[in-house]
């Protein structure tokens, strides 16, 4: 059963505009520095069931939320990626025009690109964060390593269109 760690109400530093971001708890890659190192355990954090979606949807009805944000932890981890998935696809149905962001330190070229939350994603921030690449001064990456993905241009042109100008 997938966990999460918290959920930001109002976040205006995960993807454009004010947010509602996800906080899934879990994670393996153990980055150096990692800027969220209390979603690491996979038994901290709360149950993600139903009702959380439920919560989710509710405080992303304001006309003022801009999106979604699903960061962690890693929610495409096996143990995240179909909560992740589900919370994504209920986004995406009820508010078509929003958007739904997702980091995640897997390569979207090696595992990100044929899974099914690909349908439901607008952006994925991939990559692992590096602390030799750290750069302050990227809006919605830590490190010059990770990529601003275009989830639907990439998926239209059958290769990865990067963001930079966002």
């Amino acid at each position: 059963m997938a966990r999460y760690n918290k959920i930001r109400k109002m976040d205006i530093s995960n993807g454009p505009g004010v947010r509602v971001s996800v906080f899934m708890q879990g994670c393996t890659f153990n980055c150096k520095n990692c800027f969220n190192p209390e979603t690491h355990d996979f038994n901290g954090g709360k149950e993600f069931t139903d009702d959380t979606i439920n919560e989710i949807l509710n405080l992303c009805n304001n006309s003022y939320i801009a999106g979604l944000s699903i960061l962690g932890g890693e929610p495409l981890h096996n143990r995240n990626i179909d909560a992740s998935t589900k919370l994504a696809k209920a986004f995406k149905e009820k508010y078509p025009d929003k958007s739904v962001w997702i980091w995640t330190g897997f390569n979207f070229e090696d595992y990100v690109m044929d899974k099914e939350i690909t349908k439901y994603a607008d952006f994925i921030v991939d990559g692992q964060f590096e602390e030799d690449n750290k750069n302050p001064k990227l809006l919605y990456s830590g490190s010059s390593n990770q990529r601003v993905i275009n989830v639907k241009k990439t998926m239209k042109k059958g290769k990865v269109v990067e963001e930079n100008n966002l």
